[in-house]
């Protein structure tokens, strides 16, 4: 695997060695060892969710808050999609920062969102199918966000506004200045 960081510390790209022949291919999703060791970071991962989504539905700026901050590793099993994470750490030197990358069933890029991020992500073809391994259980008391479309974070999401589809409760998430953090 080949693993870069972004330029959010503690965020990392992760391109995972694909091996194809005339039956396919078959690829290392994820291995616990050399995870952590490429990262140099000790993570366990205790819950995995998969969503799908048709073209145009925006997730996010979600986020936990407290004991129950959540690291994520993200990826795209079927179609594509635009991931977008927005650095929450008030301590960091990128706070209020994003970054966003493509990630698709044909790239199968990886991202690693550390704690303290806010995450999103835009569908970008019909009946995408998206992954998600999380270092700590859902907390429902716990759960926050950020508006899509705060303009201090000016999150450029390379989509007709118009053609979004967002739900009812991410449409109410509070901008980024009145966000709980």
């Amino acid at each position: 695997m080949t693993v870069k960081e972004t330029k959010l510390k503690g965020c990392f790209v992760i391109e995972p060695q694909v091996f194809k022949d005339k039956r396919g291919y078959f690829v290392e999703n994820y291995n616990q060892k050399a995870f952590n060791k490429a990262l140099g970071i000790d993570v366990e991962f205790v819950q995995d969710n998969e969503s799908q989504s048709s073209k145009g539905v925006l997730r996010g700026l979600h986020y936990q808050l407290g004991q129950y901050a959540q690291a994520k590793l993200v990826r795209v099993i079927k179609g594509k999609v635009l991931d977008v994470v927005v650095d929450l750490r008030s301590n960091s030197t990128t706070f209020g920062e994003h970054f966003t990358i493509e990630l698709s069933e044909q790239n199968k890029t990886q991202l690693f969102v550390p704690r303290g991020f806010g995450h999103g992500f835009l569908v970008l073809e019909d009946e995408t199918i998206f992954s998600y391994k999380c270092d700590n259980f859902y907390n429902k008391e716990a759960e926050a966000g950020i508006l899509y479309n705060d303009e201090n974070l000016a999150i450029d999401w390379k989509f007709l506004e118009e053609d979004l589809i967002i739900s009812d409760k991410d449409l109410l998430l509070p901008t980024f200045k009145n966000a709980r953090l």
